[in-house]
């Protein structure tokens, strides 16, 4: 696969690259350190992925993010960063990127590659631990007006949590096959595209 490095810190670029390159799957298409080179260079390269820090002196990983995906709405894009701060938590959501995952969580980061490149989205446990914790800081959706029921209810909630669909069955003791018919039916309900957009629903209708 071919992804585009952005930090602010060109060791940690330079860093990954190195990393990422050893297994010999990944190819490093280039580097740089700042926002405004986040969206030149997705121009440029139009990568597979593009990893990138989110605070950057100037233009921050978020604001280069709605930028690219604005022109690029199908633009993989992997938060990587020190922060586990719910309003980035929130905004990531917001925007569809793929994932968010920690800068010290380094042996995530190729596994997340390869899970974002298979079509998933990708939190690391910890930003799902926060996840769980703006739930519990907002009401209650009204779900009766979406004519949601429980068993929907549990799985919206599941996925907003990151769970994947063969989790789900198990923490429902359900099939992975009607998990995924109780997706479908989901997101004909809500009129949304798919479980990235259910999460952003979620935190935002909440």
């Amino acid at each position: 696969m071919n992804i585009v490095i952005i930090d602010d810190d060109n060791l940690v670029s330079i860093s990954l690259k190195t990393i990422l390159e050893a297994g010999g799957d990944v190819k490093v298409l280039d580097i740089g350190n700042s926002g405004q080179e986040a969206i030149e260079l997705y121009e440029k390269h139009l990568p597979d992925i593009l990893l990138m820090d989110i605070r950057m002196s100037g233009m921050t990983g978020i604001e280069a993010g709605e930028i690219i995906l604005n022109k690029h709405p199908d633009a993989r894009i992997l938060y990587l960063t020190t922060f586990s701060d719910d309003e980035y938590i929130v905004k990531a959501l917001k925007l569809g990127t793929k994932g968010y995952i920690l800068k010290q969580n380094f042996e995530c980061i190729e596994p997340a590659l390869r899970t974002i490149m298979e079509g998933h989205t990708v939190f690391g446990d910890d930003i799902i631990s926060h996840m769980s914790l703006l739930m519990k800081k907002t009401p209650t959706i009204d779900y009766q007006k979406y004519d949601i029921n429980e068993k929907e209810k549990e799985i919206i909630e599941l996925i907003a949590q990151g769970l994947s669909n063969k989790e789900i069955a198990a923490e429902l003791f359900l099939s992975e096959g009607t998990v995924r018919n109780y997706l479908s039916e989901i997101l004909e309900k809500l009129k949304l595209r798919d479980r990235t957009q259910l999460a952003i629903f979620y935190y935002n209708s909440k």
